[in-house]
């Protein structure tokens, strides 16, 4: 598989896990892994070690890639999170919203 039906920058909403129900915004996708990292979704705690002197050590909150089974994108017209048919216009490959067969 080398397609996805997420792109980064759209508004996805995830489908199951800790998350289930939270909407963010996708800030990178990795094909190879099928994963996408989404903007408020899957935070992890991340112990930091100070590396230099004066650095500072401490805990920080990261956001962890989450898998594009578990997202569905967010239609920008209707609002809700539906599946993604395909169109082809002027040669242009188009995205429509199966629910307001809206194009994006």
């Amino acid at each position: 598989m080398n397609t996805l039906h997420i792109k980064t920058g759209d508004k996805v909403k995830v489908l199951a896990g800790k998350d289930r129900g939270k909407e963010g915004t996708v800030i990178e996708v990795s094909v190879k892994e099928r994963k996408a990292l989404v903007e408020g979704v899957m935070i992890a705690t991340k112990h930091i070690k100070p590396r230099q002197m004066g650095e500072k050590g401490g805990i920080e909150k990261v956001e962890s890639p989450i898998f594009v089974d578990k997202l569905q994108v967010v239609c920008p017209k209707c609002g809700k999170a539906t599946r993604i048919a395909h169109e082809v216009v002027d040669g242009k490959k188009l995205r429509k919203c199966k629910k307001c067969a809206a194009t994006f």
